[in-house]
């Protein structure tokens, strides 16, 4: 069997033997699930029996993978192979050496070095290993929500990408949930208009209009619309989280006067980057420096150095807008 380490996670098929090295729960979980819908679809009796390595007591795999009594297929999932047990390890091996042709077994490893000598053997055995690697950056996320909604066969516009990346982009799983209800619920393109509207109490779309305002130096829409988000039950933290990742961008635009922040930066979505650079024109280094450290001190009083959390946030955003307005 030809090696296909690098076929997507998507486009691996059944076969005895499957690898998944994820780095990205979310889609991890995707990847096994697809796999299991894929045997119950082939075969509606298929037996499917997911084991813990972590929790693995020696025999498991064997009773497993062994035929039942009217002979179902068998799927075997095994998770949490970066915490398997010395035994589900011996096991493993020896299974991987000689596996049934008639069985599928899926084996997820999450990262780190436990389990090397398995995952080298699944490698040079020539079985189906699929790398999910773990989605930091908005371009990538940006990439994961435009796969979403041609795999659904819909459009969205690049503002709306951008706008959801926003809203979301802190959690990967949150982003996909995101995505999957937007294309539930709106009919034809999805543009800006329909994520801002949908989206508009959001944690994070929250964290980050209060941000914009701050940063622009209208610290009292910022305020209001600090107020609204604790009064609807939003923390402190995340909004300080927002506040702090907007000025680090700006700080990072304006180190870079524009020259490395190519449209390829990973670090940033191009949207992002242009609407920065135009902020950070507006903005001093000592400015910049000047609300980057009231920041970093509401930061430790918002996480339980100040008796009065929501006085710090409301403060911390004073400073800023005064800053930007010199």
């Amino acid at each position: 069997m030809a090696k296909t380490g690098a076929l997507r996670h998507d486009q691996i098929e059944l076969a005895p033997v499957v690898l998944f090295l994820v780095g990205e729960p979310v889609l991890g979980d995707r990847a096994v699930s697809r796999l299991i819908e894929r045997a119950l679809e082939r075969n509606p009796a298929t037996a499917v029996t997911k084991i813990d390595a972590e929790q693995y007591a020696a025999g498991q795999l064997a009773a497993a993978v062994g035929p039942s009594l009217f002979a179902e297929p068998n799927v075997v999932a095994a998770s949490n192979l970066q915490k398997m047990s010395d035994a589900f390890l011996a096991d493993a091996l020896a299974y991987v050496a000689a596996p049934d042709p008639d069985v599928v077994l899926i084996l997820r490893h999450d990262g780190g070095t436990r389990g090397k000598r398995l995952l080298d053997a699944v490698r040079a055995g020539g079985f189906q290993c699929c790398e999910i690697p773990a989605v930091k950056y908005p371009n990538e996320k940006a990439a994961l929500v435009r796969d979403e909604v041609a795999r659904a066969r819909r459009r969205m516009t690049a503002d709306a990408v951008e706008a959801l990346v926003d809203a979301h982009g802190n959690d990967v799983g949150e982003l996909v949930a995101a995505t999957s209800q937007l294309l539930s619920d709106v009919e034809g393109t999805i543009d800006e208009a329909a994520v801002r509207t949908y989206y508009a109490g959001r944690i994070q779309a929250g964290g980050f209009d209060i941000a914009d305002a701050a940063v622009a130096g209208n610290g009292g829409k910022a305020v209001s619309l600090a107020r609204h988000a604790l009064a609807s039950g939003v923390a402190p933290v995340p909004i300080v989280a927002a506040l702090a990742y907007k000025l680090r961008t700006l700080a990072l635009v304006a180190a870079r006067k524009g020259a490395s922040a190519r449209p390829g930066d990973p670090t940033m979505s191009p949207g992002q980057r242009r609407s920065a650079e135009r902020i950070a024109g507006q903005w001093s280094n000592e400015a910049l420096a000047t609300a980057i450290q009231a920041v970093a001190q509401a930061d430790a009083e918002v996480k339980g150095a100040s008796r009065d959390p929501e006085f710090a946030l409301e403060r911390v955003i004073l400073r800023v807008a005064a800053a930007k307005r010199g």
